[in-house]
C-alpha cells in the first residue's frame, strides 16, 4: 500500500489544527506536490478496475470525485492519480467571483461532516478552461466532468444566460456537463429546480447543445445536480422533467440546509449546505424514488455520505450507477476511493 495511503492518519491530525479551508488548500498544493514529484503515480495503475457504463461513458471504476473539492479544475491529473473512474471539477461561473466571506467551511468531526457556505467562489470561466486543457487526465483514458453555474450578482430571472456561456465554453473541453442548480449558498438558485424555470432553462441548453455539437461533432452528455431537500413532489416532478428535454443523467444530491443530524454539535447552526454522513439518508430516498420513477436506464451518480465502503454499496442498491465522494476524503483518506470501488465490485446490487 502507498505510503501516501498509511501516512494520511498522521496528516489529517496536521490538517485539522488549521482552519479547514486553509487545511484544504494546503492539501491540494500537496498532491500536486506528490504528483509532480512521481509519489501518487503509482497508485492510478493499483487502483482495482471495475469498468462500468454512465451517459455513455466507459469508466475504469465508479467512483468518482464531487465538484467542489477542485473549483478552478487546477489539480485534475493530482487527484486523478488517487483511483478514481472519473472526476468532476468546478463549480465555475462566467466571471471570477470572490464567494461568500469568510471564515466559510466548518468541521463537525463527531459527525464526520462539513458546513460549508463557499459561494461558487472561483476564477471564473477563461481561467477554469485554461487549467483543465493543461491536464493529461483525459489523453490518459480519464473521465472529466465539468460543473457550471450562475454568478452571485446575475438576476435570478436571467441566470439561464450565465448557464449558456458556461456550457458554449466548457463543452469542447468536458466529457460531461453538470447543471448545477442545488447549492443552497447562491441566493434564489434552488429555485430553479422548480419544474416551470427549469424546463425553461433545460429548453434552452438543449437549443445550446444541438448547435454546439454540429460545430463540434460530438454531442457531450448533460447532468443535472439536485439538492436532497426536496418533497417526493419535487423529485417526480424532476424525473419527469429532464428526459423531456435531452438530460442524460442526475446527480443526487448535493448538500443539505437540515440540521436534524448534528443540532446539538458545535457549528451546526452555521449558515450553508451540510455534508457528510447526515446526507447519505437523505440521498438515499432521492436515488430510489428517482430511480422507481425514471427508469432502470436513466444515469443516476449518488453522493452523500459517502465514508465507507458500504455507504458505496448502499447507494448502488439504492439504484444509482455510479457514486461520487468528497468530504469522505477528508475524513478517511485517499484509501477511500480503493475501499469503495471495491465494496461496489464485490457488493449485491
Amino acid at each position: 500500500m502507498s505510503i501516501l495511503f498509511q501516512a494520511y492518519p498522521l496528516a489529517r491530525a496536521a490538517l485539522f489544527a488549521m482552519d479547514a479551508e486553509t487545511a484544504h488548500e494546503v492539501t491540494l498544493k500537496s498532491l500536486q506536490r506528490a504528483y509532480d514529484c512521481g509519489a501518487t503515480r503509482s497508485l492510478l495503475h493499483a487502483a482495482p478496475m471495475a469498468p462500468t457504463d454512465l451517459m455513455g461513458l466507459r469508466l475504469r471504476n465508479p467512483v468518482g470525485l464531487a465538484a467542489g473539492l477542485d473549483k478552478n479544475g487546477a489539480y485534475v491529473d493530482a487527484l486523478g492519480n488517487l483511483g478514481f473512474g472519473f472526476i468532476e471539477v468546478g463549480t465555475v461561473t462566467p466571471r471570477a467571483q470572490p464567494g461568500n466571506p469568510k471564515p466559510r467551511m466548518f468541521r463537525l468531526p463527531r459527525a464526520e461532516a462539513l458546513i460549508n457556505r463557499l459561494g461558487f467562489n472561483n476564477q471564473g470561466l477563461e481561467a477554469f478552461i485554461a487549467n483543465v486543457t493543461r491536464g493529461k487526465w483525459r489523453a490518459q483514458g480519464g473521465i472529466l466532468g465539468l460543473n457550471i453555474g450562475k454568478n452571485a450578482d446575475t438576476p435570478i430571472e436571467r441566470a439561464a444566460e450565465d448557464y449558456l456561456i458556461g456550457l458554449s465554453g466548457v463543452y469542447p473541453h468536458a466529457d460531461y456537463v453538470t447543471v448545477n442548480i442545488s447549492s443552497p449558498n447562491t441566493k434564489n438558485l434552488r429555485a430553479l429546480q422548480s419544474s416551470d424555470e427549469l424546463g425553461d432553462l433545460l429548453a434552452q441548453l438543449q437549443e445550446r447543445r444541438k448547435q454546439l455539437a454540429d460545430t463540434h461533432g460530438r454531442q457531450v452528455p448533460l447532468a443535472v445536480k439536485i439538492a436532497p431537500d426536496l418533497t417526493t413532489e419535487q423529485i417526480d416532478a424532476i424525473a419527469d422533467t429532464l428526459p423531456r428535454y435531452g438530460v442524460d443523467g442526475v446527480i443526487a444530491t448535493n448538500t443539505t440546509l437540515s440540521r436534524a443530524a448534528v443540532a446539538t454539535l458545535p457549528h451546526a447552526q452555521e449558515a450553508g449546505g451540510l455534508s457528510g454522513p447526515p446526507v447519505h439518508e437523505l440521498s438515499l430516498a432521492v436515488i430510489s424514488r428517482l430511480r422507481e420513477r425514471m427508469g432502470k436506464d436513466f444515469a443516476i451518480i449518488g453522493v452523500g455520505g459517502i465514508v465507507s465502503g458500504r455507504q458505496a454499496r448502499e447507494k448502488m442498491a439504492a439504484g444509482a450507477n455510479a457514486i461520487q465522494v468528497y468530504t469522505g476524503l477528508i475524513y478517511k483518506g485517499p484509501a477511500l476511493v480503493r475501499e469503495c470501488v471495491q465494496a461496489i465490485a464485490t457488493g449485491v446490487r
